[in-house]
């Protein structure tokens, strides 16, 4: 089932990120998590789907979505990045594995912080606290950092914010890799979670596989 959408607001979060509110069709439901296909609602382009994560909660009545814009690729995030309040898009049904199943290691690279956004937001409204749930964000500079004054106030969550191209105040300015995950982690028994580019999760999975983390504690898109 498809739904049509107006935007309500656009506001900056990062120098090519936005967060994107629209009213919340009626019957809508999706899991903090999942994610939808949208497309822009104009003429050329509502083929052009791509996947976009919910970061509102599931009882909020507004959509919320936090939106990379690629300018260079003269493509759709451009395009969103773009829109101005009355613009639609069309979204599908939701889908996605990423899901809450408690506390452990979320890993995230860049834009692949969206699916943890709503179940880090779920997490604190119904518990109170993320007490036992611990985010390595990495980003190539401090300006790519998403929600980062959101993210630093979440009480109980263990935040570790790297950079991998420049030394920032509050960041540790290194490489997320093997290394990284047996000075930082060092225990290996729990549950992780892992969202970023294909290159970035790939290497992560395997070091985390090497590290004795099965696949049924590894969450991520593909598991």
């Amino acid at each position: 089932m498809t739904h049509t959408l107006t935007l309500q607001s656009i506001r900056p979060v990062t120098h090519n990120v936005n967060a994107l509110t629209f009213p919340r069709p009626e019957g809508l439901d999706f899991r903090p998590g999942q994610a939808t296909e949208l497309a822009l609602d104009r003429d050329g382009w509502r083929d052009e789907k791509r996947p976009f994560t919910f970061a509102s909660l599931p009882g909020s009545s507004l959509l919320e979505f936090v939106i990379k814009s690629y300018p260079d690729h003269d493509g759709v995030t451009e395009q969103i990045g773009q829109m101005a309040p009355g613009d639609k898009v069309i979204i599908d049904d939701p889908w996605g594995a990423i899901a809450d199943r408690g506390p452990g290691t979320i890993i995230a690279g860049g834009a692949g912080i969206t699916p943890f956004i709503a179940i880090l937001r779920a997490r604190q409204a119904e518990v109170g606290t993320l007490d036992g749930y611990r985010l390595i964000f990495t980003n190539s500079r401090a300006r790519d950092i998403i929600l980062r004054d959101e993210l630093e106030a979440m009480p109980g969550l263990a935040l570790d914010l790297l950079l991998s191209e420049e030394p920032a105040p509050g960041a540790e300015y290194t490489r997320l890799d093997g290394d990284y995950l047996d000075r930082a982690v060092g225990d290996f028994s729990g549950l992780f979670y892992l969202c970023g580019p294909p290159p970035m999760e790939d290497a992560v999975a395997s070091a985390l596989h090497a590290r004795g983390v099965t696949p049924d504690r590894l969450i991520r898109e593909d598991s």
